[in-house]
């Protein structure tokens, strides 16, 4: 009988079971898919000789999480890449707003949009320097982030106090006008805030797009050397070294409840795994509650504020094997790993309306990858491995293209929305479909039957916005780990601080567990070690 069970794989369930091991404790992971991973794997199957990353593949939020970086992965083999360039947001002028590695390179590029820009960046930068090493220790902390709450708070003081934190709660339209002159600063604020599901004039947009830009000119945008799948490999080496058992093929059908409190899984083959102290799943809230645990054992409460529970936007994704580089009308985005593909700042308000509509985008905007670029050992000297993927609505009311698309997702609607994807670059990059040597085609129910925290390709486990995150994360009054089930801890994206690959989540549900059963995880491997 294992300490705790974790239900799931993923990088958030990994990252707990490793800091469960750490503290002395035996593990059992039960994943329901033939690997591990979750959101975080790459294949060959696309091409023999091209790796892709299936669903993340560039990772800000790794490179900056302590929580990452206190498990010593590159003691496991795992090595990052940067692309020469961060990111590139280019115009079909050939202009192109550039996030380069180093800041006063990044300044200089938005000072030809206009030449007071240069200063803003700089300025923006400086406010992120005094607060973001404390803002990225306090998101990823459980909630509230005591210590680290105090040290943000007088760093926020230097950095303009109020000031700041009006700029935070912006939309990211406003912020981006109020900033910047020219279209550059602009366009790299507002794209990174389309990362997640927000829209350029909802509220909170301004401080999401700027974490992300800051983030990026900080610590890059790096990659796995060799693909995403290397860092889920260093996850599982470092538990298997320590004595944590991983099975995959093996699907949690409920956790068993006795009592109130959590004392095991029951598996779909009808295994039963007990559990000594505790179980948690890197499960979607919903799954979780509702499928998992069951009505019987929850407060009505909980089970109310479920039925408000939003999804972020789906997701379609389409993988490429390119015989050459992309060939960008703005020369600028060739040495960038990630490209923002939309029409500008309206382009992006234009594609987040026609989702809030029901409607499926006719000039969606693309999330681009350059897995060459980035890492050259994932295709031949010459080629690209590359991605796109974009945004639809959760529920499908019309299409706003000629294709008549309504969510059914049968090859004709995929391979038409692979198509019109195809489209929307080749209006950036005139000669793009002609270097296509294959592609795969994920819609958000490939997404989904892929890795089930993906519902209908939603890639943060429910919504980025200001109104499900923090104490209203998943539900009213939550935040932290800890659920009505004595014993139970959710450990995926669904709790606090939300999406991304940071491991957070993970970590306060195993900091949590350790700390019911009077143990400081941090202290104790200290000991150990």
């Amino acid at each position: 009988m294992p300490d705790a069970v974790v239900i799931g794989a993923g990088p958030n369930g990994l990252v707990a079971a490793n800091l469960l091991v750490d503290a002395g404790w035996s593990v059992e992971v039960l994943e329901a898919q033939q690997e591990p991973g979750g959101a975080v794997r790459s294949d060959r199957g696309v091409h023999p000789d091209y790796v892709s990353d299936l669903f993340s593949a560039f990772y800000p939020l790794a490179a900056a999480s302590p929580v990452l970086a206190r498990l010593d992965l590159a003691a496991e083999g795992l090595r990052w890449s940067h692309a020469p360039s961060v990111l590139a947001h280019p115009l079909r002028t050939g202009r192109c707003a550039v996030l380069e590695r180093r800041m006063e390179e990044t300044a200089a590029g938005l000072g030809e949009f206009a030449a007071a820009d240069a200063d803003a960046w700089r300025d923006m930068y400086e406010a992120w320097s005094r607060v973001g090493p404390d803002l990225v220790q306090a998101l990823f902390t459980p909630f509230p982030p005591v210590r680290s709450g105090l040290r943000l708070a007088a760093g926020l003081r230097a950095a303009g106090g109020l000031r700041l934190a009006r700029n935070l709660a912006l939309p990211v339209r406003r912020l981006g006008e109020e900033e910047f002159a020219g279209d550059g600063g602009r366009l790299l604020l507002a794209g990174n805030a389309l990362h997640a599901d927000l829209a350029p004039e909802a509220v909170g947009s301004g401080g999401f797009g700027w974490l992300m830009s800051m983030l990026g000119q900080s610590h890059g945008f790096p990659v796995p050397v060799g693909g995403a799948r290397a860092l889920t490999e260093a996850l599982v080496n470092r538990l298997r070294r320590r004595g944590g058992v991983l099975r995959c093929g093996e699907r949690v059908a409920s956790v068993a409840v006795r009592g109130g409190t959590a004392v095991g899984v029951r598996t779909a083959s009808g295994e039963t795994v007990s559990a000594r102290r505790a179980v948690l799943a890197d499960t979607s809230a919903p799954a979780l509650y509702r499928d998992l645990v069951g009505e019987e054992h929850l407060p009505s409460r909980l089970l109310r504020d479920l039925e408000r529970f939003q999804w972020d936007f789906a997701t379609f994704k389409v993988d490429w094997a390119l015989t050459g580089s992309v060939p960008w009308t703005a020369p600028q985005a060739a040495g960038a790993g990630t490209v923002h593909v939309a029409d500008g700042v309206d382009g992006l308000t234009r594609f987040a309306s026609q989702i809030a509509m029901g409607q499926v985008p006719d000039e969606p905007f693309a999330l681009f990858g350059q897995m060459t670029t980035a890492d050259p050992s994932r295709s031949p000297a010459g080629t690209e491995s590359a991605w796109a993927y974009t945004h639809l609505p959760q529920r499908i009311t019309s299409d706003a293209g000629p294709d008549r698309i309504t969510g059914r997702w049968d090859a004709r609607e995929q391979e038409a929305m692979a198509d019109r994807i195809e489209a929307q670059v080749e209006r950036f990059a005139p000669g793009f479909r002609a270097r296509i040597a294959a592609r795969r085609i994920l819609a958000p129910t490939t997404l989904q039957a892929m890795n089930e925290n993906l519902h209908n390709g939603a890639v943060n486990n429910g919504t980025t916005a200001m109104h499900q995150q923090a104490i209203f994360r998943p539900t009213p009054g939550t935040g932290r780990p800890e659920t009505p089930v004595k014993n139970l801890y959710l450990a995926s994206a669904a709790a606090h601080p939300g999406g991304g690959v940071h491991g957070a989540p993970g970590a306060n549900a195993a900091r949590a567990a350790l700390r019911r059963h009077g143990l400081h995880p941090l202290l104790h491997r200290a000991q150990r070690t």
